[in-house]
């Protein structure tokens, strides 16, 4: 049985909480939070008694396999640094860092401790976008040569999170980052981006549009991201998805559908998430992918393989987006290296 810690009990760790439940072979041992209160909701609604306020005295008196970082990205490295410290493996909310820097430096921690460092990146976890690699992977539509990868809703991400209005950078700090990894995860890496980015909303101080072409090889996708745009039926939190092959083509639309078209036909399969029993409509996408991440997560850390979104992958994503914003601001074409 592994043994996790979690620090960090705010809104998104509830659902980290109800799926390390619901895995075989873990439990969270420890939780930890600087809100007395809300750890102590934390620690009676899941049945945890060790309960701390310092992580560093978490580290310290329990022994844990792991700990699983669900805070805030400024405060993601002093974290990692200090679970590398005391040996133990992370698995890190996302975004990783808001630094590139402090990304490279929470990596090459990790990697001096020789612990295992993953992401909890797991917008490619979702099950229709596991669902479009698996049919690429079966060879049903050939050689993908185009992508679209479009994340557009009018939801209001900010009466929730009122924090996003100040914020300099918005979509592609917030969202972008994610719909990246998905191009990553289904076309494979990048080597250039191009960035345009727009502000519609008026009271908010970042863009809420961006619209990125990136280069894959002999491959190209677009990933586009709107936080205004006006739709007669709402698809968040769905990522939409085109690809088309040599062989054929597959859509991703919203309602979970996925249609495959290739040399054998044409066929529909309904590739919606399951609805855990303590996860809602509309969020349910997202809290199933939690589950699956956090299964890979333990599959990894019994096999001592590497993680798909380790920290050392993840700095591919990160620097795709610092890219956005340098082609955003200069209007050129960003050049990744290999």
């Amino acid at each position: 049985m592994l043994k996790g810690g979690l620090i960090g009990c705010g809104f998104f760790a509830q659902n980290q909480l109800h799926a390390w439940q619901d895995l075989d072979g873990v439990e969270i041992v420890a939780i930890c939070d600087r809100d007395a209160g809300r750890l102590e909701a934390a620690g009676e609604r899941f049945g945890i008694g060790r309960r701390y306020t310092d992580a560093a005295k978490m580290l310290a008196n329990e022994a844990l396999d792991f700990v699983d970082i669900a805070t805030t990205a400024p405060t993601h490295r002093p974290l990692v640094e200090l679970a590398a410290a005391h040996g133990r493996a992370v698995i890190c909310q996302k975004p990783f860092a808001i630094e590139l820097g402090d990304a490279e430096a929470m990596v090459a921690a990790c990697a001096k401790a020789a612990v295992p460092l993953m992401v909890h990146e797991n917008f490619r976890w979702q099950t229709p976008i596991q669902a479009v690699r698996r049919v690429i992977d079966e060879g049903a539509i050939g050689r993908p040569f185009f992508g679209r990868f479009a994340f557009r809703s009018g939801f209001d991400v900010f009466s929730g999170q009122p924090y996003l209005v100040e914020g300099e950078r918005f979509i592609i700090e917030d969202l972008g980052i994610h719909i990246l990894d998905i191009a990553r995860f289904v076309m494979g890496e990048a080597s250039s981006i191009a960035c345009r980015i727009q502000r519609v909303n008026p009271r908010i101080r970042g863009e809420d549009v961006a619209t990125m072409l990136l280069g894959h090889g002999q491959a190209t996708s677009v990933v586009d991201c709107s936080y205004a745009t006006r739709l007669p039926v709402e698809p968040f939190p769905q990522t939409l998805v085109e690809v088309d092959g040599d062989q054929g083509s597959l859509r991703l639309v919203e309602g979970y559908r996925l249609t495959v078209h290739g040399p054998g036909g044409t066929r529909e399969l309904d590739v919606s998430p399951a609805l855990l029993p303590w996860a809602e409509r509309p969020w349910h996408n997202i809290q199933e992918s939690v589950q699956a991440i956090q299964r890979h997560w333990v599959e990894c850390l019994t096999s001592g393989t590497e993680p798909q979104t380790s920290g050392r992958d993840n700095l591919q994503t990160l620097r795709l987006v610092d890219a956005a914003y340098r082609s955003a601001a200069t209007g050129q074409v960003q050049e990744l290296a290999g």
